[in-house]
């Protein structure tokens, strides 16, 4: 899911709409129009950074002459306290849109931290980290887009461009052959089923599809899966999975695991804005 300049211009302005809506009261009354100043952007402890451009995209959408310069680049991981960016520009801009920025800029480091752990975590088993869904709503184009700048992959950006039949699906198709079978008539793209149980991965195998997400199973059980597979489908693990099992996890030789903690278990960074 690309983090474009149109879907990033539209995201800064729901999110000063929001927060600004008619006007700083604040600022207007106290900085005079026409005052200039500099600023630094901080990331204030460890971790990966990411959003330093969209910080400057709200400055920018609020003053079209605020000056920023990225000193560290998104990806980037920092040992904390590191300038990230300098600003340059009307006053009035950089105080209204500190808020919002400094909110995106800790949201999304916060992301790409925790994301650069699993992957770490995970590192020499050929094991894919895969975001989910579980996105905070209005931010899933960014949010995404901190997954990949903490080394992990994007799962489906929505519900229109991939298949995934999951365990309500199932119950209203009647099964996991009537669906795949109605699924292929209908779409040409590969088809993704969840199963619950070691019957299921085999009924899901017999049935031909591409991916199958072993949702909610343990370590032991997904290695089973792994060999009664045999190759014949790509394998994700999901559900109850941590920063203390992932590795066991991904030393079954499982494909990909997806992890909704990346995204709504995230905490966010300490970050500051400090006008010289």
């Amino acid at each position: 899911m690309e983090l474009t300049a149109g879907a990033l211009e539209r995201l800064v302005e729901l999110a000063l709409a929001e927060d600004v809506g008619d006007g700083d009261v604040t600022t207007e009354a106290l900085v005079p129009a026409d005052l200039r100043c500099s600023a630094q952007l901080f990331v204030e402890e460890p971790g990966v950074v990411c959003g330093v451009e969209v910080a400057g995209a709200v400055f920018r959408a609020l003053d079209e002459s605020v000056a920023v310069e990225t000193l560290i680049a998104d990806g980037t991981a920092v040992t904390g306290d590191a300038l990230v960016a300098e600003l340059e520009g009307p006053a009035q801009a950089v105080l209204t849109g500190e808020r919002t920025a400094l909110n995106l800029l800790g949201r999304l480091s916060g992301i790409a931290t925790l994301t650069r752990e699993y992957v770490d975590a995970v590192a020499g088993t050929g094991a894919i980290i895969l975001d989910t869904r579980k996105t905070t709503p209005g931010l899933r184009a960014l949010e995404k887009y901190a997954v990949r700048c903490g080394g992990g992959a994007n799962h489906r950006a929505g519900l229109y461009d991939a298949v995934l039949v999951k365990e309500n699906h199932l119950r209203v198709a009647g099964g996991i052959a009537p669906a795949v079978a109605t699924l292929r008539a209908r779409w040409a793209g590969p088809v993704e089923v969840e199963a619950e149980t070691l019957d299921e991965v085999g009924e899901a195998l017999a049935a031909g599809v591409e991916r199958i997400l072993l949702d909610n199973m343990s370590p032991a059980t997904v290695a089973a899966a792994v060999e009664l597979a045999g190759g014949r489908a790509e394998l994700e693990a999901s559900g109850g999975i941590s920063l203390g099992n992932v590795r066991a996890y991904a030393e079954t030789g499982v494909d990909f695991i997806s992890i909704g903690a990346l995204t709504h278990g995230a905490r966010s960074l300490h970050v500051s804005l400090e006008v010289l």
